[in-house]
């Protein structure tokens, strides 16, 4: 299957799993909707849709569209130009994520990742209706459920190209 065939799949699921929880989008937004793959050419391990609502100075909102197992890989944001790095609020509207953060290792964690990657291993399930703050600088990695998911992001400036990543082979520009 040809790079644009995949995409256009991924696209595809992603229209049908917001249509399925009534999430509508404008054409502009669809039109929009990056699909990440962060270099690594195999999106639908390590990837994310996202759809960006607003981003101004102060703050964004975005829909991160996850397909089954599909994985966020472990980041931070970082402060920039002395001003702090980005606060972010997820918030499960569908599905299941499993967010990983600083704090005790979860002994039996739910979810797998690149081995040697990633360092955080505190797991937070989010069942759709729950959500969980990040604070600046907080490192962080998540992987969709079985079935997928939909998480609302609220946050202040996003300035994804400045996203810190620990594992050195991504690239992140949107």
């Amino acid at each position: 299957m040809s790079y644009e065939q995949r995409y256009e799949n991924i696209r595809k699921k992603v229209f049908e799993m917001l249509e399925e929880q009534k999430i509508v989008l404008t054409k502009e937004e669809k039109e929009q909707m990056e699909i990440a793959d962060f270099g690594l050419g195999e999106v639908e391990i390590t990837g994310l849709q996202i759809v960006t609502y607003i981003n101004t100075d102060r703050v964004c909102a975005k829909e991160l569209i996850m397909l089954p197992g599909q994985t966020c890989p472990e980041h931070l944001h970082p402060s920039v130009n002395a001003a702090a790095g980005k606060e972010e609020t997820f918030r499960c509207r569908a599905g299941e994520v499993y967010l990983y953060v600083a704090g005790k290792t979860t002994e039996k964690p739910t979810c797998k990742a690149p081995e040697g990657v990633y360092t955080v291993w505190h797991e937070v399930r989010l069942l759709p209706g729950e959500q969980y703050t990040l604070p600046p600088d907080t490192l962080h990695w998540f992987q969709a459920g079985a079935e997928g998911a939909i998480v609302s992001e609220f946050s202040t400036k996003s300035m994804d190209e400045a996203d810190v990543f620990t594992d050195k082979r991504i690239v992140r520009s949107p």
